[in-house]
């Protein structure tokens, strides 16, 4: 082989180690098998995650931003997340359809760069605007009274700000290391977008792998991961520590703690379900432990799908299970008399501020 042809096996090589290894895929896999994965699996799967991501996202930021009475601390950070997941959502699902399903990349090297730092952004933003949450619900149970000054519309909207401006600024290295190379393979030159490995033959100057994907996962999953944990669990020590006005314990507030507890257990679990999967695919194919095979590569879609499909569950777990979200939504929709009467809405200063706070936070949903 020549030196021109090592290089192409260097591209190539590069190219594989890619998110969806679409060239491996087509090579390994026979046609007929290739044809329904690709051709039917992934566009309906994807299709569909779109539709709900879509529907149920956008409903959240509208029920929220039409009614004042959905106002409070939790509704800002549950809007933030509504507005991450759905930026998430368009950012990344369609360009990782289009990358398992042509052999190419078609929308050239800036929009590549884009894509790729968006999709981090955005999942970046998800998963801590999640754990802004999970310190909203620890300050609400744990310290109801102490928390009456923290726990503010202003300093949410702080929060999420500052959020945003580390995550936008700390990831732009993803910006630079990645880009679309082009290459030849069986006669036929292709594009590719994908994350400029170092090469010391084609690359010398490209970006470390490795370390780039095991950071990301440690500090998209496996510290937000741990840091909900941590905070549900004391959240959870507290609630089923507190004893009730004469030591005893009624049955409802029995009943709103096993389901603040149900909740809880759900919440951590969707999470870790949905996000272990591709991030585990990511550190092995990174390393080169990742070999693929048709089983692989359908294990990858599925992977995939589990973490888009975290997008879609958000505003199910954390809006439409709220007695006020769905009173919200349904006034939303029909669109009450004028002479209708709407309960208050108690936002978390409100409840914080009763001595009894704890166990009316446990019988709303609103607590999760």
């Amino acid at each position: 082989f020549n030196n021109n042809n090592n290089n192409n096996n260097n591209d190539l090589r590069n190219f594989y180690s890619n998110i969806t290894d679409t060239q491996i895929f087509m090579e390994e896999i026979s046609p007929e098998l290739t044809e329904k994965i690709v051709a039917i699996v992934v566009p309906v799967l994807f299709g569909i995650i779109v539709i709900l991501g879509l529907f149920g996202n956008a409903l959240v930021v509208i029920v929220v931003a039409v009614n004042q009475q959905m106002r409070s601390t939790t509704n800002i950070l549950i809007i933030n997340l509504a507005i991450a997941d759905l930026l998430f959502i368009v950012f990344c699902v369609p360009f990782t359809a289009t990358d398992y399903i042509f052999t190419f990349w078609p929308f050239g090297d800036i929009w590549c760069k884009m894509v790729q730092y968006l999709i981090v952004v955005t999942a970046y933003a998800s998963v801590y605007t999640l754990v802004l949450m999970s310190l909203d619900r620890f300050l609400a149970v744990v310290h109801p009274i102490a928390s009456m000054s923290i726990r503010t519309e202003k300093n949410a909207i702080t929060a999420i700000l500052v959020t945003w401006i580390v995550i936008v600024i700390s990831n732009i290295p993803v910006f630079l290391c990645h880009g679309e190379v082009t290459f030849n393979y069986s006669s036929i030159e292709h594009t590719a977008c994908i994350f400029l490995e170092m090469d010391p033959m084609i690359r010398p100057d490209g970006f470390n792998k490795v370390a780039f994907q095991v950071s990301f996962f440690a500090t998209a999953y496996v510290i937000p991961l741990a840091l909900i944990c941590g905070l549900y669990l004391v959240m959870l020590v507290r609630l089923w520590g507190g004893a009730a006005p004469g030591g005893r314990c009624s049955a409802e507030s029995r009943r709103g703690k096993r389901r603040v507890t149900r909740m809880v257990l759900v919440v951590v679990a969707i999470f870790a379900i949905c996000w272990c999967p591709i991030q585990v695919i990511l550190v092995l194919k990174s390393v080169g432990h990742y070999d693929i095979t048709p089983t692989s590569v359908m294990v990858q879609i599925v992977s995939h799908v589990l973490a888009y499909m975290n997008s879609c569950v958000n505003p199910i777990l954390y809006a439409f299970l709220s007695e006020n979200f769905r009173k919200a939504f349904r006034k939303v929709i029909y669109c009450g008399p004028e002479g209708a009467t709407h309960p208050p809405h108690l936002n978390g200063r409100q409840i914080d501020a009763e001595k009894s706070a704890l166990t009316k936070n446990t019988r709303s949903t609103d607590i999760l």
